[in-house]
């Protein structure tokens, strides 16, 4: 029997729990867009429900790994990356009328404005990746600064 009841156990439980019935609406809308012929506007309304389960199912996703990291359980696949193949493979998710990526990759991610730096840096709890990240990252040994408009990650040797 689990007798953990720390906060980090909760948000698991809670992030497991929610995946059920978020199934059940991806399963139903993915239904709808195969085998229904939707007019204007229901069929962007499924559209939208689709978009809105898979964003839930990755803000599911960030809070899950911040409750295995609180909780000591998470052992990260370390690998190393450009930031620019980082960059292209978030502008294919997120679509170009999103996201434009240009210029050469670097160890660096750049430019960090002063309106951005404490998001990014984990301080102004305003994007849950962001703080997630930094949380992984200094668990893991390592540190986030901004150094100038340059966001330099450091990762232990």
């Amino acid at each position: 029997m689990n007798n953990d009841t720390t906060f980090a156990r909760l948000v698991s439980l809670a992030c497991h729990d929610l995946r059920t019935p978020l199934a059940t609406v991806n399963g139903f809308a993915r239904t709808l867009e195969r085998t229904v012929e939707l007019e204007a506007p229901a069929d962007r309304y499924v559209e939208m429900i689709v978009a809105a389960v898979a964003q839930l199912d990755e803000l599911l996703d960030e809070l899950s790994l911040v409750a295995r990291i609180e909780a000591d359980r998470y052992d990260p696949n370390l690998q190393e990356v450009d930031t620019l193949a980082l960059a292209r493979a978030a502008a294919d998710r997120l679509g170009e009328d999103r996201v434009k990526v240009e210029g050469e990759g670097a160890p660096e991610v750049e430019p960090v404005t002063d309106s951005s730096s404490k998001v990014v840096l984990g301080q102004d709890l305003r994007d849950l990746g962001a703080a997630v990240a930094v949380r992984l990252l200094e668990r893991l040994g390592g540190a986030v600064e901004v150094d100038g408009s340059s966001l330099k990650i450091h990762l232990p040797q």
